[in-house]
């Protein structure tokens, strides 16, 4: 009977005691489904339904081309190649997205509990006049003190209000931030190394000019003096003729060097020492066979590396408001330990006599901090709006850089065709006034007029050649094409 009694008894308390916990577990639980900050929303854009300067409105993008298929030429590829895996400014941009891959390992376990080990040893020898002494010679009879402990402790926070998931969604957006600036900095110097090629192609073939230029002029010098030979011509038609052929050969060392420094300029961009660029192509035979389908412009947001970028900077500003708010609401850690402890080396280990435990649960409120966490909250916020603009703004400078290469791609082929017209017709009247010169029906004058037109015209259109291919290039890294 006495043994059914204490049975109910502590039934009883058990019941009761379980009663009780029930209103402060569910307490725990309505406040653990609290998660202070907004969850993120991508802030409306005002963008064009196609981009200008196009006749239709398609999906596709040469963006998605990877640049291996859309570049064609095999020195450039090499180039390019050569640029992804030496590029300064690339392996940078890599180590930065190593490192946010190590922040964000570590942010996957932010929820986990901290598990601290240690072991001290401790021996005090105390005054014997001091308080410490005489209470350690009168209850322990010796003049010293050991301790020595072994202790494990374990540490945990309670994500009430979703602060750690916020540190985690901040930490990763940082992560993915990194690896679209990464592919930006990919696109950047894809695009610099073919511009410059170009370049290099387009000096080439200007150099080419200059030098058949050179040979016609020193023709003419030549007939012009053998003219004042005859008496048929003056002595200031061969010092014009003189100082044309010396024109042109003063531009042939000009071109020279200029193809030497950029030659220096591919080489450091591909990370190699200065030196030159072995190449066998001719300007005119580079040529673009994809169809330059610019897509919608919604599609920027997506496929640009450097908007992706920025917008990942609005996830982590975001996140970041919402740790702050966190950070001025109650934190509820709690603990746990356990060890072995003992004042004699011998019952170091001695199991279960020197084994303790605790446990513990602390709840900290911040109450007056000079309005430091209010001051930091208020500028995540603004941090956020100031994010939110940076984001529209690389959207719209996104959409005018896609706009100003097509602008270019189409009026650009517009002038290349009378280009083209301009230096075959000059190239006629060159014919025809040297051969109305020797004819004695026109002077040395238009002869040389003639040359230089003919001249002028056939660098400017290898120079609109290049300007065609590179606003080629730039629209393919306006649309964030170069990082596949």
């Amino acid at each position: 009977m006495m043994t059914l009694k204490k049975n109910s008894k502590i039934y009883c308390y058990s019941a009761l005691w379980k009663l009780c916990l029930l209103p402060f577990a569910y307490c725990l639980l309505l406040i653990a489904s609290c998660k202070v900050g907004k969850e993120y929303q991508r802030p409306t854009l005002e963008l064009p339904k196609q981009f200008d300067n196009t006749s239709f409105s398609d999906t596709s993008s040469i963006a998605d081309i990877e640049w291996k298929n859309f570049f064609t030429d095999k020195t450039l590829l090499e180039l390019i190649q050569k640029g992804i895996t030496y590029n300064h400014d690339l392996l940078i941009a890599m180590k930065r997205i190593d490192i946010s891959q190590e922040q964000l390992k570590r942010a996957k376990l932010l929820q986990f509990p901290e598990l601290n080990s240690q072991i001290t040893a401790q021996y005090t020898y105390p005054s014997k006049n001091s308080l410490n002494g005489i209470s350690t010679n009168s209850f322990l009879g010796k003049s010293h003190i050991e301790n020595y402990l072994t202790t494990i402790n374990l540490s945990w926070e309670a994500d009430i209000w979703g602060k750690l998931r916020s540190q985690k969604e901040a930490t990763l957006a940082e992560y993915v931030q990194t690896y679209e600036a990464g592919k930006a900095v990919q696109t950047q110097v894809v695009a610099n190394i073919a511009q410059g090629y170009f370049n290099l192609l387009m000096l080439d073939r200007q150099l080419e000019i200059a030098k058949g230029n050179l040979s016609l002029s020193d023709s003419f010098f030549i007939a012009t003096k053998l003219l004042k030979d005859a008496g048929l011509a003056t002595s200031a038609a061969v010092e014009q003729a003189s100082s044309q052929k010396l024109s042109i050969a003063l531009l042939i060392p000009q071109l020279e060097q200029n193809i030497a420094i950029q030659e220096n300029a591919l080489q450091v961009l591909t990370g190699q020492l200065p030196g030159s660029v072995n190449r066998n192509a001719l300007l005119n035979e580079i040529s673009f066979t994809q169809d330059l389908s610019a897509g919608v412009p919604a599609s920027i947001v997506s496929r640009r590396p450097d908007v992706r970028s920025n917008e990942m900077a609005l996830v982590a500003a975001n996140a970041q408001v919402g740790i702050a708010q966190a950070n001025m609401y109650p934190a509820l850690t709690i603990s746990a330990g356990t060890g072995l402890e003992t004042f004699k080396a011998s019952n170091w280990f001695n199991i279960p006599n020197s084994v303790f435990g605790l446990v513990a649960g602390s709840v900290a409120e911040p109450i007056f901090k000079r309005r430091e966490l209010r001051t930091q909250y208020e500028i995540a916020k603004l941090q956020r709006e100031q994010a939110v603009i940076q984001f529209k703004q690389s959207v719209l400078q996104a959409i005018g850089e896609v706009s100003d290469a097509l602008v270019q791609v189409n009026k650009l082929k517009e002038q290349e065709q009378i280009a083209i017209s301009q230096v075959d017709t000059l190239h006629k009247a060159v014919f025809s006034t040297r051969l109305l010169f020797r004819s004695d029906l026109a002077n040395y004058l238009e002869v040389i007029t003639a040359q230089e037109n003919a001249l002028q015209a056939e660098l400017n259109l290898a120079s609109l050649r290049r300007q065609q291919l590179s606003s080629v290039v730039e629209l393919y890294r306006a649309l964030g094409g170069g990082w596949k």
